[in-house]
């Protein structure tokens, strides 16, 4: 008599609209320190979307987070006295009890290879949101939304000047 094996290969599981990219499930202990016997840690959506967006940013060929009306609000903010970074500009993130997701929205710099560019950025981000947090960075993912010329400083300098003049 001969037997056969099945064998199956495991898959991840594909999300519907609305459904969670981390997981949830509470553990007496985890790995993280995040989930104790003593007591549990909580880590806000946005102290995680600052630690990506910092981290994003110091790649280089990165030349901004964020879509086109995110950087202008951003650059109108910096301008005004007292006025503050937003480093979580162009990331969203979805934070369980111990595992991330993250989304970034970015311009590229002329030149750079995309791809590399965004391994580089995947690398740095998961790097620095595991280390600070102790959450499992589950999926970075990346929309380059434009290419920044270097013409285009000269424009931006020349738009600025008119605004200010009016």
């Amino acid at each position: 008599m001969t037997e056969s094996t099945t064998t199956t290969t495991a898959r991840p599981a594909e999300r519907t609209p609305g459904q969670s990219r981390v997981g949830s499930s509470l553990a007496v202990s985890s790995p993280s320190g995040l989930v104790t016997e003593q007591g549990r840690t909580t880590i806000s959506d946005v102290v995680v979307a600052k630690i990506a967006g910092i981290a994003a940013a110091e790649i280089s060929g990165v030349y901004a987070l964020g879509g086109g009306t995110a950087r202008v609000v951003g650059a109108l903010r910096e301008r005004i006295p007292g006025g503050r970074t937003n480093h979580s500009q162009g990331v969203s993130v979805e934070v369980g009890e111990r595992q991330a997701a993250v989304d970034l929205e970015l311009v590229a710099e002329y030149g750079v290879a995309i791809g590399d560019l965004a391994t580089g950025i995947r690398r740095n981000v998961i790097t620095a949101v595991e280390r600070m947090t102790g959450l499992e960075v589950t999926e970075v993912n990346i929309e380059v939304q434009d290419v920044h010329l270097p013409t285009d400083e000269q424009d931006e300098d020349d738009t600025s000047s008119a605004v200010r003049v009016q």
